[in-house]
């Protein structure tokens, strides 16, 4: 298992609803050559043996460059494809469950939206906390209410994971963002929908937090 001051930076979300407009795997390519370390794989639309083979293209891809690739949602499909670790929401699978079924050095990240979650994914044994949405996002249809660079703030002090800021993030929000102390940022539209996309990359990289 990667350690912890490893979990930080860029975390690019692969979202398969830009898969009909991109190459996932190419994408995950031209990231690493970017400085990026840290995928996650989301679909929430495909059968589970499609999603379980586009996982599998992916974290090839991902074991070649020698970066941490995350499943979201499916422990199952985690363990199917040899992902590094799962991601959680708040309506997944419960942590503690998680934890057995990944083991003792499965990555397991938790979604949260307010301080009593952050609490409860540090004490129940998470490996991150990912926090938002920070800013409106256009990629989940349904999210919960903005927490805003205060919100980020106020859960700052309660837990000593790795927090990465989620929603809305673009390249003009990094400096606020890590100076109200996450450690870094997770993003998909931002790079994803982006006409300049490597350079885009880069920039997240080289002025997000590290």
């Amino acid at each position: 298992m990667p350690s912890l001051s490893s979990l930080s930076g860029v975390y690019l979300l692969l979202d398969e609803q830009w898969a009909c407009t991109l190459d996932l795997s190419r994408v995950m390519e031209s990231a690493v050559g970017c400085g990026i370390r840290l995928f996650q794989y989301r679909n929430k639309t495909d059968s589970i043996q499609a999603v379980v083979i586009k996982a599998k293209a992916l974290r090839a891809v991902a074991a070649r460059f020698g970066v941490v690739f995350i499943i979201n949602d499916r422990c199952d499909v985690a363990l199917a494809v040899g992902a590094d670790g799962v991601h959680l929401g708040q309506e997944d699978l419960p942590l503690d469950l998680a934890r057995r079924i990944m083991g003792p050095d499965g990555i397991i990240g938790v979604s949260t939206h307010q301080p009593e979650e952050v609490t409860l994914a540090t004490r129940g044994g998470a490996d991150y906390i990912g926090f938002g949405p920070l800013f409106p996002t256009t990629t989940k249809e349904h999210h919960a209410p903005t927490v805003g660079l205060s919100g980020l703030r106020g859960i700052r002090s309660l837990t000593p994971l790795p927090v990465f800021a989620i929603g809305g993030i673009t390249v003009e929000s990094l400096q606020d963002i890590r100076e109200a102390g996450a450690n870094g940022v997770a993003v998909a539209s931002a790079v994803l929908d982006s006409s300049e996309m490597e350079r885009t990359m880069r920039d997240f990289v080289d002025q997000g937090p590290a």
